[in-house]
C-alpha cells in the first residue's frame, strides 16, 4: 500500500471515529479513551506484576495510561484529528507498514488493571490495528494488583486471576463473584485442569461468535456484558450448540431469551412480590373488549410422587382446591417423577402437548428445566416454587415461613422449662436463616433466657435424638406440608414437647396454603388473560405471607389457654400488619447491632439473611458439610451459592 491510499483509509477512520465520537455524546457516554491515572488518582499505591507478552483482545484495550494523547482518538481508538496533523501523518505512515510485506512488529506496551489494557506506549498502533479488526494485540502487559477486599468487583477479579492461571484468557471479565464457577461448570472444566491450545481457540472462536450476535441485536444497549448474557443463556442451551447454530438460528434464540437479558440488565433484577397484585379495574375498552378466559388449563410438574413426599402431597391437595373451587373453569394435570434435568425438560413438554396454559413446577431444582420450556413456548406461562429466581420468563412463588415461626417460636419460649429449645434447620438456602432468627425472637419474646441449640437435617448425625439425650424437651422439626392435622399430631413434624413418659406432645407449625395461592393467581389469569403482568422489566417473585392466606400456623386443641391466645394474637397481628418480627432491637452472634430497632428489614434482606441472632448457638453449615442428597438446591439457593463449586456439565 502507498501513502495516498494509507491516506484514504485515515480519512475513512476519521469519518468513522467523528460519527462515534458523535453517538457517544448524544449517549451521555465519554467520548474518548479512559485515562488509568485518573481512575487510580485516590487510590493506595499498587504492586506491579510483570505478565510479559500477551495476546490481549483488541476490545479489551479501554484507554492511555496518561491524558497526553487522549484527544487525538474517541473510546474505540478511531483517530479524530485532521488529515494534515503530525499525528495523522504517523498514522498513515503506521498504515502503510501494517499493510506492507513489513508489518507492525513492535508490541504494545501497556498496563492491565481489573482486566482491562491502558496504552502506555502504542496508542497508534493499536488505532490502526483495531481500525483493520485485529481481534487479538501482542502487548507486553505491566498488572496492577489491586489491595484484596470484600468488594464484589475485587473479589471476582482475584477469582479471574485463578481463572486465567489455567485458561490463559482474557475475553471474558465478569463483575459477580461465582460467574467464572458458573462458566466452567458450563463448560465441563475443573477450576485447576488447565486448558489446552485447542480449547483455548473453541472457546476464543464461540464466544467471539456470541458476542457479535449480542452486538448485532444492540446487546450493547442493555447494562449487561456479553460473557454474562452467555452464563444466561448457557443456562438454557449447552456449550457446544455455538459451534452448530447459524448467525440466524443464534440470534434467533438470543431473541428468545431476551426479556431474561432485559431483566438481568436492571440495577434491581429482581421484584418481590410480597402481597398478590391488586386487581386492575377494567375501562370502559376493557368491557367492550374483554381480554379475560373462559376457562384455562393448569399443569403442575412433580418430583418423585405423592407416596414418597410429603411435600408433593401439600402442592397435589393445592392442585385439589383449585379445582373444587373453580370446577368446570380449570382442566388441572399432575405429572410425577421429574426426578432429572432430563426428565422434567420431557415432562414439561409433554405438559404443553396436553394443552397447558399455565405450568407450576413444584421445586427449586426444576427451575431450569422451567426457563428452557419458558423460552420454548412463550405463550405458556410458567412458575417455578422457589425464590431470588432473575429470570423473567419463570416467575417463582414462595411464602414468607418465618412469620409462622415466629408463632412458634414465642410458643416453645413459654412451654420450655429449662430454657432450652431445640431446632432442626433444613438448608442453608434463602429464606431459612429468617425463619431461624424470628423462631428465635419470637422465644425470646415469652422467655427472654431462651437458648435456641441449632442442629440441621442435611447434615450428619441425628439432631432429634440429640436433642433428646440432651434433655432438650421443646423441639422445633420440619414444618407441617399441609393444613391436615394428622401430620402434626404424628409429631414428626412442627414444634412439639417431649413429655416425662417420653411421648410426644404437638405444640404448633406453620403450614402451607398452596391451594389459595394457586387460587389467586389463576383466578387473576381467568379474569385478565395469560399475558396478564407480562409488561415488567424484572423478573417477578412471589413472596406472600399470612396477609394472603397462603401461610397459616397449624395450632393444636392441646395447648394451654393462655399460649393457644397469645399465638391467635400474634397470628391476628401478622395478618393486619401490625407485628414485624424484626422491628426490634438485634445483635447477631457476633455482636454486631443488625438491627438498632428503629425499622424492619425488606424483603431482600430477609431473603438474603446470612447471620443467626445472638441466642441462636450453631452455625450456618457450608456446602462441604451439607450431605449429598442436600446438594442440588444448595447449589440452587444456598446463601453463599456463588462460593460453592458448580457441577461440570457441558464439554468445551
Amino acid at each position: 500500500m502507498n501513502v495516498y491510499e494509507a491516506r484514504e483509509e485515515y480519512l475513512r477512520a476519521q469519518k468513522m471515529g467523528l460519527k462515534e465520537h458523535k453517538e457517544r455524546l448524544s449517549r451521555g457516554l465519554d467520548p474518548e479513551p479512559a485515562v488509568l491515572d485518573e481512575i487510580l488518582k485516590d487510590s493506595p499505591m499498587l504492586s506491579a506484576v510483570n505478565v510479559g507478552l500477551v495476546d490481549v483482545p483488541a476490545g479489551r484495550i479501554v484507554g492511555t495510561k496518561s491524558a497526553g494523547r487522549t484527544g487525538a482518538f474517541t473510546a474505540g481508538f478511531l483517530p479524530i484529528l485532521g488529515a494534515d496533523s503530525e499525528f495523522a501523518i504517523k498514522w498513515i505512515n503506521l498504515c502503510a507498514a501494517h499493510l506492507s510485506d513489513e508489518g507492525i512488529r513492535d508490541p504494545v506496551v501497556c498496563f492491565e488493571y481489573l482486566g482491562n489494557f491502558y496504552v502506555q506506549e502504542g496508542n497508534k498502533r493499536v488505532s490502526v490495528l483495531r481500525y483493520f479488526g485485529a481481534p487479538r494485540i501482542p502487548c507486553m502487559v505491566t498488572r496492577l494488583m489491586p489491595e484484596p477486599s470484600e468488594d464484589p468487583r475485587i473479589v471476582t477479579y482475584f477469582e479471574f486471576l485463578e481463572f486465567y492461571q489455567v485458561s490463559r484468557i482474557y475475553d471474558v471479565q465478569f463483575r459477580k463473584p461465582g460467574d467464572y464457577a458458573k462458566l466452567l461448570s458450563y463448560l465441563g472444566k475443573d477450576p485447576a485442569q488447565e486448558w489446552d491450545e485447542r480449547e483455548q481457540k473453541t472457546f476464543r472462536a464461540y464466544y467471539t461468535y456470541f458476542k457479535e450476535a449480542f452486538d448485532s441485536l444492540q446487546g450493547y444497549r442493555l447494562d449487561l456484558l456479553p460473557e454474562e448474557g452467555l452464563l444466561i443463556w448457557l443456562r438454557v442451551h449447552p456449550f457446544h450448540d455455538l459451534g452448530q447454530l447459524s448467525s440466524m438460528e443464534l440470534k434467533k434464540t438470543m431473541s428468545a431469551l431476551w426479556e431474561n437479558l432485559v431483566a438481568a440488565a436492571q440495577d434491581e433484577p429482581v421484584q418481590v412480590l410480597t402481597q398478590p397484585e391488586p386487581e386492575e379495574k377494567g375501562g370502559i375498552l376493557s368491557k367492550l373488549l374483554p381480554v379475560g378466559l373462559d376457562h384455562i388449563h393448569v399443569a403442575f410438574v412433580h418430583p418423585r410422587d405423592l407416596s414418597t413426599s410429603p411435600w408433593v402431597t401439600g402442592h397435589e391437595e393445592g392442585a385439589a382446591h383449585l379445582q373444587r373451587v373453580l370446577g368446570e373453569r380449570v382442566v388441572v394435570r399432575s405429572y410425577f417423577h421429574a426426578d432429572t434435568r432430563e426428565q422434567a425438560e420431557q415432562i414439561l413438554e409433554e405438559a404443553v402437548a396436553d394443552g397447558a396454559q399455565v405450568v407450576f413446577t413444584t421445586t427449586p431444582q426444576l427451575s431450569r428445566a422451567t426457563l428452557k420450556a419458558a423460552v420454548d413456548h412463550p405463550k405458556v406461562r410458567f412458575f417455578n416454587c422457589s425464590v431470588d429466581a432473575p429470570y423473567s420468563s419463570v416467575r417463582a412463588y414462595y411464602s414468607r415461613v418465618f412469620e409462622g415461626k415466629f408463632i412458634t417460636g414465642a410458643i416453645a419460649g413459654a412451654m420450655s422449662d429449662n430454657n432450652c429449645i431445640g431446632y432442626v434447620g433444613s438448608y442453608p438456602i434463602f429464606g431459612v436463616p429468617a425463619s431461624i432468627n424470628a423462631f428465635a425472637l419470637g422465644a425470646q419474646l415469652t422467655n427472654p433466657r431462651a437458648r435456641i441449640d441449632l442442629r440441621w437435617s442435611c447434615m450428619a448425625g441425628q439432631p432429634v435424638k440429640e436433642f433428646m439425650e440432651k434433655g432438650i424437651k421443646v423441639i422445633s422439626n420440619r414444618d407441617v406440608p399441609t393444613p391436615n392435622k394428622m401430620y402434626l399430631d404424628y409429631c414428626d413434624y412442627g414444634t412439639y414437647m417431649v413429655c416425662e413418659d417420653g411421648s410426644l406432645k404437638p405444640l404448633g407449625s406453620p403450614c402451607w396454603m398452596w391451594g389459595k395461592f394457586y387460587e389467586r393467581v389463576i383466578r387473576a389469569l381467568l379474569k385478565n388473560g395469560l399475558d396478564y403482568g407480562r409488561d415488567s422489566v424484572q423478573a417477578v417473585n412471589y413472596w406472600w405471607g399470612m396477609d394472603s392466606g397462603v401461610i397459616d400456623v397449624s395450632l393444636p386443641d392441646s395447648l394451654p389457654e393462655g399460649v393457644f391466645y397469645m399465638a391467635r394474637m400474634l397470628r391476628q397481628g401478622l395478618r393486619k400488619g401490625a407485628v414485624d418480627p424484626f422491628n426490634r432491637r438485634i445483635i447477631a452472634q457476633d455482636g454486631t447491632v443488625k438491627n438498632p430497632g428503629h425499622r424492619g428489614f425488606t424483603p431482600e434482606e430477609l431473603l438474603h439473611m446470612d447471620w443467626l441472632v445472638e441466642n441462636v448457638e450453631g452455625h450456618i453449615p457450608t456446602f462441604e458439610e451439607v450431605q449429598p442428597f442436600a446438594q442440588a438446591m444448595v447449589r440452587e439457593l444456598g446463601i453463599y451459592r456463588d462460593a460453592i463449586p458448580m457441577e461440570k456439565e457441558g464439554q468445551l
